[in-house]
């Protein structure tokens, strides 16, 4: 790896599902002579592509968890992470894209910008991520580079700008013309090794003259020098490529690239485009908390010769223990030194040092600032921060998604259930989407995530991985309940038992709280509630939420204010104002008319033309509400808003109902009040279900 950290590049490649990014990372990994074959994804000559090394990866042909690796492009060293697409594993995107300094958005030329493409670049803007993106499969029927650039435009509200235009489209793909260099390149031989660049075929010529004065227009507002030699007529490449980078990493332009990764066209020079226009570690702010003053925001150096600050952004439990995946934002990192962990203040010694190659590893002594390397047999959580010993820093966490679904799994013996919770221990460890808890009235084994194929994949890799045979029950929903109005309440916790006994009153009211968040209010004047009780109280109502008196959900949205009550010198006591406090929440919650909320997944469904009528009447049978629906070449896009309870085993129904030609993709979007009549089937089902038990 290059030690000069301006020649470092730290990219993801992120897109929507099945828009090629592992294929284009397998065809990066060949033109950099990391790997010697290329093989395709799916797996089908028994190899299957490098980045997918979980069998089930190959069998489904999705990427589930991001894989990491490194290579060499003209002499820069370029960490890649290759992130899932579909949104179930969001958490791997999300963590992937808090570590890295750019990233390529991918999108296919026929799909164009899909729902998780809208996702992933959401997730880019979050963390101010300069991207260029990659219009890919350009070799296929129905494909629309310029379309697809219109589309970053209008629903990304990105200034997409090609710098590429392609030679041919569809089976007549043949390579692609360069308007910063105004050359023509194509891309020969069985993996597209031999690249030949000659001038611009004279049938592009009008095409190309009016792409690159629409490229010049957009790039030379961020360039004087530029937009003089623009109107001198004397631009060079490198006065353009200067002002597309500079506008790139200030986030104010995507340059627009086009290919086909699986016909070998494009990916050299997209390669030359990530060394061109995406940032080296000391071109992006990174900012550290200061534990030792107050929290205050600290800028992180990258400077290799100052104290370690680096991130535990992702865990993996393997065969030889815990590898704990690792970006170095200043300082070194050596084999053998001691490092602190900010959040326990436990200090590690990093026995063994590597950088991995999808799920191999190569052992190294040394890694400088900017890196992303990995430690063997350091116990961490997901976002703790090393360093030295000679700051205490803390790296900013990463924002994490709260899981919408949840099933009962039973192991069927009692080695399944020693094996289950192995199991159980690890992917808690390693994703902090995936939950699980015991049921306190059932002892059921609940886990929670973020949709059906997120647990689906877990509990076949339980059985696989952990040989734990467990069987699942129906899914459950994470319904909420909160209140509709303001309720006052009086409560008085008497309890006399001989000796000492218990005594509090509280009282004040309940009121609605936007966002779902609760809120305790101390209004309490004069004493009435000794100061040492009023954490008390607050206490008491935290634990009135953890189960509302509709259908036991969880409540959110509430402000409890308490501005009134009183104690006994010798009866009140902190589990007096606790008991107190529970008894005035029950008394208020059911006078501010409580309601049940459900999950609405924002849905997207993808399929013919002909199918439109039956996918629009599949999604109003499930109370979905049709947010818009969009046409291009025979296709069609319907987008709506349907509850989360309403979604299991749509794929099934799906494929029926369009011969198998229309596929979905939806994500959580907010919480809804249910319909009363639905509400009322939900909390009676609930209560059968508690009098069965």
């Amino acid at each position: 790896m290059s030690n000069d950290i301006e020649k470092v590049r730290n990219i993801g490649i992120s897109a929507h599902i099945d828009s090629g990014k592992t294929t284009l990372t397998e065809r990066i990994l060949y033109y950099t002579q990391r790997i010697h074959a290329i093989h395709e994804v799916r797996g089908k000559d028994g190899v299957g592509a490098k980045m997918d090394s979980m069998e089930l990866e190959k069998e489904r042909g999705i990427t589930i968890a991001s894989a990491a690796t490194y290579c060499t492009w003209k002499d820069h060293a370029i960490n890649i992470i290759d992130t899932p697409g579909h949104v179930d594993f969001t958490i791997e995107v999300e963590r992937a894209l808090r570590v890295l300094d750019g990233a390529v958005l991918i999108l296919c030329s026929v799909g164009g910008v899909q729902s998780q493409s809208i996702t992933v670049n959401r997730q880019m803007t979050r963390y101010n991520v300069p991207r260029i993106a990659f219009i890919n499969k350009c070799d296929r029927t129905g494909a629309n580079p310029a379309r697809v650039t219109a589309q970053l435009r209008d629903k990304l509200a990105l200034n997409a700008v090609p710098i590429q235009l392609p030679i041919g489209l569809e089976a007549d793909m043949l390579g692609i013309i360069d308007l910063v260099t105004m050359k023509a390149v194509y891309f020969e031989g069985d993996n597209g090794d031999d690249i030949r660049i000659e001038e611009i075929p004279a049938d592009y010529k009008d095409a190309v003259d009016e792409a690159r004065e629409v490229m010049l227009d957009a790039v030379s507002m961020f360039s004087d020098e530029l937009m003089e030699a623009v109107l001198e007529g004397t631009p060079t490449p490198e006065m353009i490529g200067e002002a597309i980078r500079k506008a790139t990493l200030s986030l104010e332009l995507t340059p627009v690239l086009v290919g086909s990764a699986y016909k070998n066209k494009g990916v050299q020079t997209l390669l030359d485009a990530v060394n061109a226009y995406l940032p080296c570690p000391t071109e992006v702010n990174n900012f550290a908390l200061d534990l030792k003053n107050n929290e205050a925001e600290v800028k992180v150096s990258n400077d290799p010769k100052d104290p370690l600050v680096a991130l535990a952004f992702k865990l993996e439990d393997g065969r030889y223990g815990q590898l704990t995946y690792v970006r170095t934002y200043q300082g070194t990192l050596k084999k053998g030194d001691t490092i602190y962990n900010s959040r326990t203040g436990k200090k590690v010694k990093v026995g063994r040092l590597v950088r991995m190659h999808s799920d191999e590893m190569e052992d190294i002594d040394t890694s400088g600032s900017g890196d992303i390397v990995a430690l063997f047999g350091v116990d961490c959580a997901s976002g703790d921060t090393f360093t030295s010993g000679d700051v205490s820093y803390s790296m900013s966490s990463m924002h994490i998604p709260a899981p919408v679904i949840s099933l009962a799994i039973v192991p069927i013996d009692n080695k399944a259930q020693g094996n289950m919770s192995k199991a159980l221990n690890r992917f808690t460890k390693e994703d902090p989407t995936f939950k699980t808890y015991v049921d306190d009235e059932t002892s059921e084994t609940i886990i929670s995530g973020m949709g059906e194929l997120h647990l689906d994949v877990y509990v076949e890799r339980m059985k696989r991985e952990y040989g734990a045979e467990v069987t699942v029950g129906a899914p459950q929903v994470a319904y909420r309940e909160t209140i509709t109005q303001r309720a006052e309440f009086d409560y008085t916790h008497k309890k006399q038992t001989g000796g000492s006994g218990q005594f509090g009153r509280v009282s004040g009211f309940v009121e609605p709280m936007e966002d779902g968040v609760y809120e305790f209010v101390d209004a309490i004047v004069g004493g009435v509630i000794p100061r040492e009780f009023i954490s008390s109280c607050d206490k008491g109502f935290q634990k009135s939420l953890v189960k509302g008196s509709l259908a036991e959900a969880p409540v959110t949205g509430v402000r409890v204010t308490i501005n009134d009550g009183s104690f006994h010198a010798v009866d009140s006591s902190d589990v007096a104002f606790q008991l107190a406090a529970i008894g005035a929440f029950r008394q208020g919650y059911l006078k501010a008319s409580p309601v049940l909320m459900e999950p609405i997944m924002k849905v997207s469904v993808e399929g013919p033309t002909e199918f439109q009528g039956a996918i629009m009447g599949s999604l109003n049978q499930r109370r979905g509400m049709i947010l818009g629906t969009s046409e291009e070449a025979n296709y069609t896009v319907v987008d709506a808003e349907v509850p989360l309870s309403e979604m299991f085993g749509y794929s099934t129904v799906l494929r029926s109902l369009t011969q198998g030609k229309a596929e979905f993709t939806m994500e959580f979007a907010t919480y809804r009040q249910v319909p009363k009549n639905v509400a009322e089937e939900i909390i009676q089902a609930r209560l059968k279900a508690k009098k069965n038990k």
